[in-house]
Parts: structure tokens; sequence; C-alpha cells
């Protein structure tokens, strides 16, 4: 009996695996897409056409860091009288409304206790400048977090971009703090894989990116079409992404603008940060789901974008919850007493380590490939980035109990203090 039964669990847990890697078995191509696109050389572009831009900062107690994100788009390699900084203090209580407005930001200041986070702050800056800047007439809106930094080509890149037809466009992702610890490192390193291994070969295949966090570009007309920013999921970046999806928009990818930003370091910040994430993308999924799914069988041009998405925001935590919760009762059950036999704990324990090693070395290997990769654009010693490929694997692992925290736990969009004051010079 006891044989049976952990050789069920093991049978189970191997399929598991096999449904995890046959779900994302079309990103291992996206891998090879990737690398070939890497050796190609970089065609310079001509930036012909300078579009007006305006830049949107939401900032809540930001003051330690928002002067050098505005200085970094001040340094920008771009017409100074073709882009406005707007800032929303958005329910601050510190001096950040002050500081910005020094650094040469518009400023203007926001409390609302009830509807809290990013997006209302979008949403209030969008209508502002429509009601007292409509003569401006920008071209398109950037939208940053206060702890972000620039590269002074940045803003030109982006441009270039647009001037393809883009309508929404995302950028090279970097970090500010990647040598602080392996939290931040398990972050940053995920962000580059995302940019160099999802979006770029998205970009080349002709299918659509995805917005992630801070760091894109939004055309004029797309605000205007939604009526502003009307996503307020607690993952409103992806909200937004999905929405334009199904919607038939294709999202661009400029990998020549890098931006940096600051990544948590404590696990308790990070846990709740990833935790509203987590719940987050339920709620979209929960939304959009069923006309994402829709979408894959009608043969449309967003196909094949939609099922991507659907990949993105949904399988891999439900099938971690799935499994992490099957083998849990079936632990519970052994030390109830309801299933008894020699071996049968150090059996199970066995074939869950057996699980364990394969997916740890997938990780791996997406961590190592990704810091060869984009070695040089890594900001931290040699020995830290080998260091850090191998806690990547045990970072990305914490998202299991956080996956399935979530689906249970009411949460709530809490604040991260930003602390890492750095200017471009000190980054790089």
């Amino acid at each position: 009996m006891d044989s049976t039964i952990i050789t069920f669990m093991n049978e189970f847990n191997f399929l598991m695996f096999l449904l995890f890697a046959f779900m994302y078995s079309y990103q291992i191509f996206y891998m090879f897409v990737a690398f070939k696109a890497k050796q190609n050389k970089y065609t310079e572009m001509q930036n012909i056409h300078p579009h007006k831009f305006a830049v949107i900062i939401p900032a809540r107690n930001e003051e330690l860091v928002i002067e050098q994100l505005i200085k970094s788009i001040k340094n920008q390699n771009y017409p100074e009288n073709m882009i406005d900084i707007f800032v929303v203090a958005d329910n601050c209580t510190d001096n950040t409304a002050q500081v910005a407005e020094k650094a040469g930001a518009i400023v203007r200041e926001r409390f609302n206790k009830i509807k809290i986070g990013k997006g209302y702050a979008l949403d209030y800056m969008l209508k502002i400048i429509e009601n007292e800047y409509s003569s401006s007439k920008y071209d398109g809106y950037f939208v940053f977090d206060a702890d972000n930094l620039l590269d002074e080509n940045y803003i030109a890149e982006m441009n270039k971009t647009f001037n393809q037809g883009y309508r929404v466009i995302t950028s090279y992702r970097n970090s500010k703090n990647y040598d602080q610890n392996w939290i931040s490192a398990g972050y940053a390193l995920w962000f580059l894989h995302e940019a160099e291994y999802l979006n770029l070969p998205r970009m080349v295949l002709n299918s659509s990116c995805a917005v992630s966090g801070t760091g894109f570009l939004v055309h004029a007309d797309v605000f205007k079409d939604n009526g502003g920013w009307i996503h307020h999921l607690l993952t409103e970046d992806i909200e937004f992404s999905v929405s334009q999806i199904i919607k038939g928009e294709k999202i661009g990818y400029c990998r020549n603008a890098v931006f940096y930003d600051e990544q948590p370091v404590t696990f308790t910040q990070s846990w709740n940060q990833r935790l509203r994430w987590a719940k987050g993308f339920y709620q979209v999924f929960s939304k959009y789901g069923r006309e994402l799914i829709s979408n894959i069988f009608k043969g449309k041009r967003n196909s094949f974008s939609c099922f991507d998405m659907t990949m993105m925001i949904m399988p891999a935590m439900l099938v971690s919850s799935i499994s992490i919760l099957v083998n849990g009762l079936f632990y519970l059950a052994i030390f109830m007493g309801i299933f008894e036999g020699k071996g049968m704990l150090h059996g199970a324990t066995m074939g869950i380590l057996n699980s364990f090693v394969w997916y740890y070395g997938i990780l791996f290997v997406l961590g190592v490939m990704t810091t060869l990769t984009e070695w040089r654009k890594i900001h931290c010693s040699g020995w830290k980035k080998i260091a850090y490929t191998f806690t990547f694997p045990i970072f990305m692992f914490t998202y299991i109990p956080i996956s399935v925290v979530a689906l249970f736990k009411n949460v709530e969009w809490k604040p991260i203090a930003h602390t890492v004051v750095k200017s471009l010079d000190d980054v790089r």
C-alpha cells in the first residue's frame, strides 16, 4: 500500500513538472530567437521626427529619490522643449512636492484615502493635463516610478520606436541596486530576463510585448480612447497590457532605451509586494481570462499574444498552488496516521526533492544564461553576479507560498520606501 501511494505522489509531481514544461515550452523557442536577435548588428535609426512628450511620475513620500530621476530626464539627449515633467505628489506626508518642484517638475498634490494607488494618481494627472495643458498637444506620455533613473539616450531611443507606429512601448529594465543582496538581485535578474528573453523575441516575431510596472510610453490617442487611465486592479500594468492586447494593440519593446529602478531588499517588503502582484494576476485573470482564452481560438492576429498573456498571468501560479496543496495534504495525512507504512515519509520527501532539483536546474539555467548575455549591463562585482545565479532559483521558489496565500488573503496596496539615492554615474 505504501509503495503504491508513494508511486502515485511521485507520478503526480512528475506530471505537474511535465505540465509546467509543456505550457512554457514555447519560451524555449523564444530563447533561440533572442540569441539570434542579439547576434544581429544594431542598425542606427535616425531620429527624424522628435515628438512632444509628457512625463508623468506618481510619487508617494519619495523626497529622497525623485530629484535624481528628474535630473536624469533633464539630461536627456533630446530637445528640452519637447519634454514636460509632471509629478503627482500622492498622499504625501514628506517634502516630495517641494523637492520635485525645485528640480523643475510641474507638481500637483493629491489627497484621497479611499482611491489609493498608482492608477488613480495617473488618471488624476492625465485629467489635469487635459484641462490645464491641452494647448501643449502631447503626442505621448511616459510613465515612471519616482525611484527610476534614465540613460541619457532613453527618450531618443523610445522616440525611434514610437516613429515605427507602436502606440504602447516598454523598455529595458535594469537595476540601481543589483548588488545589494540576493533579493534585489533576484528581482533584477528576472526583469533582465523578461526584457531580453520575453519582450525581445516577441518584438522580433511581431507579437505583442507586455508593460511591466514602469518605464513605458503610451500614445496620447490610447489614453483618449480609453478615457484616461481606467485600470485599478492590484497590478494595473498587467491589466493595461492585457486589455490593450485584447483590443488588438501591439505593444512594442525598445531594448536600447535603458532605465534603472530600485528593488526591495528585505523579505518582508518583497513578500508584501509580490503578494500584491500574485493577487493582482488572479484579479486580471478573473476579469479578462475568458476573453483572452476565447481570442486564442478565434484566429485573429492577436491570438498568439492572447495565449502568451494567458500563460503569463495564470498557469504558473495555479500549477504551483495545486502542487503544493496536494503535497501538503499528503504530508498531513502521514502525520495524522491516515497513511502508514515503513519509509512512507522518506519516499515522499525524496520524490519532492527530485522535483525540486528539476525546477532548480531550469531556473538556474535561465539565471546563468541571462547573467552571461547581460554581463556588461549588470552593475555588480563579478563574484556577486556568479553567486546570485545560485540564489536566483531560491528567490523564484518563494513565489510558491506567495501564490498560495494570495488565493485566500485580502490584499491591499502598500507603499515601499525607496532609499537608494544614486545618480546615473553612481549606478554605472
